[in-house]
């Protein structure tokens, strides 16, 4: 046992200094999704094939291709079917951006869209009496 610590003391650690130093991501790395409005068809292909459940898709308007994607990033397994299945390519992961920890569910949902339609769906779900289907549920009152 005194061998080992005697040996471990006029070693190089093994461990680095992360957060400080930093080191290139692989380049294959599946990271952050991106969504790009307007190739984006309503199809829906992407939402059917994810196996996590971390895409929605709400329509704003269909007639005009008007969609706004609420993407969970904390249920995403990052398995990249549904950039496979998208046959628009208007899907991607990113490999820059896969540092996503956070304190608290806030940042993990994130809305892709234009930014009048977001606008419009956040403010339609604050307001009483909103349906669920575009934002989270409003508190229930006893």
């Amino acid at each position: 046992m005194f061998g080992n610590i005697l040996r471990s003391l006029f070693k190089k650690p093994a461990t680095e200094n992360y957060p400080f130093v930093r080191k290139d991501a692989p380049a294959a790395l599946r990271g952050k999704l991106f969504y790009d409005p307007e190739k984006c068809t309503g199809c829906q292909l992407c939402i059917k094939d994810c196996p996590a459940d971390a895409i929605e898709l709400i329509v704003v308007d269909k007639v005009n291709k008007r969609f706004v994607m609420r993407y969970h990033m904390d249920r995403c397994t990052f398995c990249d079917q549904c950039v496979q299945s998208c046959r628009f390519n208007c899907l991607n992961l990113s490999d820059e951006q896969w540092e996503m920890a956070s304190l608290s569910r806030t940042p993990m949902e994130v809305y892709y869209g234009r930014d009048e339609d977001i606008k419009f769906l956040l403010e339609k779900a604050a307001q009483p009496g909103a349906d669920d289907s575009c934002g989270p549920a409003p508190a229930e009152q006893a």
